[in-house]
């Protein structure tokens, strides 16, 4: 039997004797309609007074062998007047061809579908036609209702995969299962594609073509992808092909991030009204080098790429991190499967790494998985649809949950003498944690970055609500070393993402941050901040623009070339007020996209709906450096409020990301300056010593690249800080 069978609907021919083996199974899709304007109904739905809806029919999906067999069926009704209820039963084998069960979840019109107990009874036959699957619905005091569906399909859904990838990038849709030797000893050896992944978890997929490779137009592009760059791509694809949502997704491949060897891969989560359509994976990225004396380099590498492709498609739809799951309160019980060998987990998060991981990985996705993407109302799984990880809910972080004698100390803070902000400014804090013990202790490299914490944002006299980031990013986690009373830090840019702008509105808030180490819940205290009210009408007139999701989205990325409308209300924002919050982040965000030449994805005008971009004749051009005009926007954003308004990392980030630019667009003695100007900075806001000499080598180093004539007419003067000195 192989694993992407689909039998489709035929008539038996009436003059020759039917095929065997008879069918392949019982699992799969069946459904039942009403046949001209009349319902269906045996004597049991007669009697029992329930009349379907006019216009109605019905899916029967059930889960019985196969590949990964659930013993669940699941069902959805839908009718012509847009009344619709799931349900989902779990069932135990009573017969021969015979399951029975609770109804266990129940979502939609509820009221349309009073029962609890389901009772199945399949024919099978070697024509697809004459399959059937009787169900008998019941609950005690109520007459039984009894339904007859007929086969569709031996799978639960159709998706379509669209594949793009840059001519550098190493894209690997397909393995030897048996390539590498550290493996399950009863693994079958085997070529296994993303494809047949998908087919085992229960769709009828289809590929675009294998050789879609978008051109690189002009000369010298660069292969490593910024943030803004990768997100402009994939504005620039959704908001040609993807005006709905759909059962597709679209994958693109590239070499490098910006971030280096260290990100796999990104999702963009809500581009626009439709979510979780596209993926990019980074193909140089942490799976380039394998472990030191690795049997089978090579293959480590591909089964890397493999399984980063199929983790960051497994969130398109709509499946959380094996370890999250339990964020909060969701729409069927899921606990979190630190140890499980699924897609959804990090090799590296297991005990015992990825050598333990992988000699019992049998490259697929949990049960728990698999029965939401089989068995979930489809609005939550489609691509296109409901929210990424909405319906799985939240749980509000609980001080009381940290252990009192935590090893560590968990803080959220503001770079400022008191939390005080401006109307407009866009809300950017940091998170630190310490090592309050007085043993060196290990921890991952991830605990602090933006999907590694749990982030609740509470307005007074509001709901409390959590921060979800615009994207999540699969990095590489190393466990690091936290001597006694050091301490590591990130950014937490909370003003804005999938849920809007969560901090905006004039008022009183309490930021309160949490993340996991070991298996423990580290949390802090909550941090009481105050959003300024608007000072002018111009302000509040301003904000009706400046507080939507492309300006944050263009905030949060460092600018775009492709949101003409959040670019115009930065530039708006710059000109109409100078010297405040808002503008030198809005100058910082219009400064990056022209320090340094720019890929953009340009795809021409089709009547296509869906298509890869290399089919639609897509490339990908470049837009010269404009440094002149950055370096005035640059200006604009330079100084101690800069820092004290984005934080001393963002702040760092922001500027190096710049002088990266200018240096590879031929102004290294400007990207020297501002450097130099970014030590004297932070060292008068007194950041780390070994932060300012970092600074002060990246410096140097470009100083080394400038030309003869250029060099020594830098305005700025170092400025030393003690040795020691620490931020507080």
């Amino acid at each position: 039997m192989t694993d992407d069978i689909d039998e489709v609907t035929i008539s038996p021919p009436r003059s020759q004797p039917a095929p065997f083996p008879m069918g392949s199974g019982y699992s799969g899709r069946y459904s039942w309609q009403q046949t001209d304007g009349a319902a269906q109904q045996d004597g049991a739905t007669q009697r029992s007074g329930w009349m379907p809806q006019q216009n109605r029919r019905e899916v029967l999906r059930l889960d019985v062998d196969r590949r990964y067999p659930l013993m669940t069926a699941s069902g959805t009704s839908y009718s012509s007047v847009g009344q619709r209820y799931h349900w989902i039963a779990s069932l135990t084998e009573v017969g021969s061809d015979h399951w029975a069960g609770p109804v266990w979840y129940r979502d939609g019109s509820t009221s349309l579908f009073p029962y609890t107990t389901v009772d199945i009874v399949a024919t099978q036959s070697a024509y697809p036609a004459q399959r059937r699957a009787t169900v008998t619905f019941g609950r005690s005091g109520f007459p039984p209702l009894t339904r007859t569906y007929g086969w569709q399909s031996s799978t639960f859904h159709s998706v379509e995969f669209e594949y793009d990838r840059t001519a550098d990038a190493n894209a690997v849709t397909s393995i030897g299962t048996c390539d590498h030797p550290n493996r399950p000893a009863s693994m079958p050896c085997e070529d296994l594609s993303i494809k047949r992944v998908f087919i085992r978890a229960g769709f009828k997929v289809s590929e675009s073509e294998d050789d879609d490779i978008v051109p690189l137009s002009g000369a010298g592009a660069n292969a490593r992808w910024s943030d803004s760059e990768m997100h402009d791509a994939m504005q620039t694809y959704w908001s040609r092909f993807a005006d709905a949502p759909r059962w597709a997704l679209w994958t693109f491949w590239a070499a490098l991030h910006d971030q280096g060897s260290s990100l796999g891969g990104i999702m963009f989560d809500d581009i626009g009204p439709n979510h979780r359509q596209g993926t990019a994976i980074f193909t140089e990225a942490f799976i380039k080098n394998s472990p030191a004396g690795d049997a089978a380099p090579d293959a480590w590498v591909r089964r890397m790429r493999f399984w980063t492709a199929v983790h960051e498609m497994g969130h398109a739809f709509n499946l959380a991190h094996a370890w999250q799951k339990s964020l909060g309160t969701p729409w069927i019980p899921l606990p979190d499967e630190p140890e499980a060998r699924s897609f959804m987990n990090y090799p590296y998060n297991v005990n015992g790494g990825q050598t333990a991981f992988f000699s019992d990985f049998d490259f697929r996705f949990s049960d728990a998985e698999l029965l939401f993407m089989r068995h979930a109302p489809a609005r939550f799984v489609q691509m296109g649809n409901a929210d990424w990880f909405d319906d799985h809910g939240l749980e509000e972080a609980d001080p009381a949950a940290a252990a009192a004698s935590s090893t560590f100390e968990l803080q959220v803070r503001a770079n400022r003498e008191r939390a005080d902000f401006e109307f407009l400014e866009p809300v950017t804090l940091e998170v630190k944690l310490t090592n309050r013990g007085t043993e060196p202790v290990l921890v991952p490299s991830t605990a602090l970055a933006s999907q590694g914490v749990v982030a609740i944002v509470m307005r007074h006299g509001k709901p409390a609500r959590q921060w979800y980031p615009y994207a999540r990013y699969c990095r590489e986690r190393q466990n690091v070393v936290l001597g006694p009373g050091e301490s590591r830090y990130e950014s937490l840019p909370i003003y804005a993402g999938l849920n809007g702008w969560d901090v905006s509105e004039p008022g009183v808030y309490d930021i309160q941050v949490a993340t996991e180490i070991d298996g423990a819940l580290v949390t802090s205290r909550p941090l009481r901040l105050r959003v300024r009210r608007p000072q002018s009408r111009e302000e509040e007139d301003v904000a009706q623009d400046f507080f939507t999701e492309d300006v944050g989205r263009t905030l949060a990325f460092g600018g775009t070339a492709v949101l003409d409308r959040a670019s115009e209300t930065l530039t708006e924002t710059v000109a109409q007020f100078p010297g405040t919050r808002a503008a030198l982040h809005a100058s910082a965000a219009l400064a990056l996209p022209l320090a340094g030449t720019r890929k953009l994805l340009q795809i021409p005008e089709t009547d296509q709906q869906l298509a890869a971009v290399a089919r639609a004749g897509g490339k990908i051009s470049e837009e010269p450096a404009k440094v002149d005009d950055a370096l005035k926007m640059l200006t604009e954003m330079s100084g101690s409020n800069a820092a004290e308004s984005m934080g001393h990392i963002a702040y760092r980030r922001r500027v190096e990301t710049a002088t990266r630019a200018l240096a590879s667009s031929g102004a290294p003695q400007d990207a020297a300056d501002l450097e130099q100007d970014l030590h004297d900075v932070l060292s008068r806001r007194g950041v780390l010593q070994s932060v300012l000499d970092s600074v002060s080598e990246q410096a140097d180093a470009y100083r080394a690249k400038a030309p003869k004539s250029a060099k020594g007419k830098s305005t700025s003067k170092r400025k030393s800080t003690p040795k020691g000195k620490r931020a507080g």
